[in-house]
């Protein structure tokens, strides 16, 4: 034991990192340790603190809040151009509504616009297609007439679903008529007689023999009906030219199902 004792002395001598100029990097000092972990007791007390004064919803926001933050600092491009289009649509509409109300620029012509859209409304073309169903006595004439009540009551049906599906408000807060309720057409998206109009005007030019003047009169009346709504408020742009393309995807539907004579004579005489 005596002679290892030297021996392990001799040897730390001889170690270079036993040496003064190298102490301080092996071994931090204490004072640094101590301060270091007087800190870390201080910021550890203080945080425990704050987390038993903080309340569940604040703790909640905190972090949420970085969340929120990235999603706004980072968009997608999608949704950067989705929304630009969509504030565009809602700002050019708001201006195209002159007859919204009456103290618009246009508010005195808001009971002739509406008369407009009453022409495009599903309950006047149902009733009126049955009372020219019960006094026609063609073959020919109750074919077209049973399909056209067909293609109106697919219009209504189609434009209700999807109108309960996208729940779009218009760009004014106005209530619907009765006879929007009557058709279902309480939402904006897409616009119920912009869809009809496009509709009953593609199924004339398809079905009856009309002189040029009059199937030009009949594309606008299907223009003016569908800008009529954005006039009054009711509807958007999009709504609307949506509309359009609805009105024409359902009259190539009724092309596809389209009955015949004789189906048109049994329900007929079903009815």
């Amino acid at each position: 034991m005596p002679a290892s004792q030297p021996r392990s002395r001799a040897r730390d001598r001889n170690n270079v990192l036993n040496r003064a100029e190298f102490l301080s990097l092996n071994q931090p000092l204490k004072g640094n340790q101590e301060s270091r972990s007087s800190g870390r007791k201080q910021s550890g007390q203080a945080g425990a603190a704050g987390t038993q004064n903080s309340n569940p919803k604040e703790r909640r926001q905190s972090q949420q809040l970085p969340e929120e933050d990235c999603m706004q600092l980072n968009p997608s491009f999608k949704g950067i151009a989705f929304n630009s289009l969509l504030a565009i649509d809602i700002c050019m509409s708001k201006r195209l509504g002159v007859c919204a109300n009456t103290a618009s620029s246009w508010g005195s012509a808001r009971s002739m616009i509406n008369l407009l859209g009453i022409t495009g409304h599903g309950i006047p073309w149902i009733a009126g297609t049955l009372i020219c169903l019960v006094k026609s006595s063609t073959l020919a004439g109750q074919e077209v007439l049973m399909n056209l009540l067909l293609a109106l009551l697919l219009d209504i049906m189609i434009v209700a679903g999807l109108q309960k599906l996208a729940k779009r408000k218009g760009p004014y807060d106005i209530n619907p008529g009765l006879l929007d309720y009557l058709t279902m057409d309480t939402y904006a998206f897409p616009a119920g007689h912009a869809s009809r109009a496009a509709m009953l005007s593609k199924f004339f030019l398809n079905h009856l023999v009309l002189a040029i003047p009059l199937r030009i009169l009949l594309v606008v009346w299907a223009l003016c009906v569908g800008f009529s709504r954005v006039m009054i408020g009711r509807h958007h742009i999009t709504d609307v030219l949506s509309g359009f393309v609805f009105g024409y995807l359902q009259f190539r539907l009724v092309e596809l199902i389209w009955m015949p004579s004789n189906t048109c004579q049994m329900l007929i005489s079903i009815w």
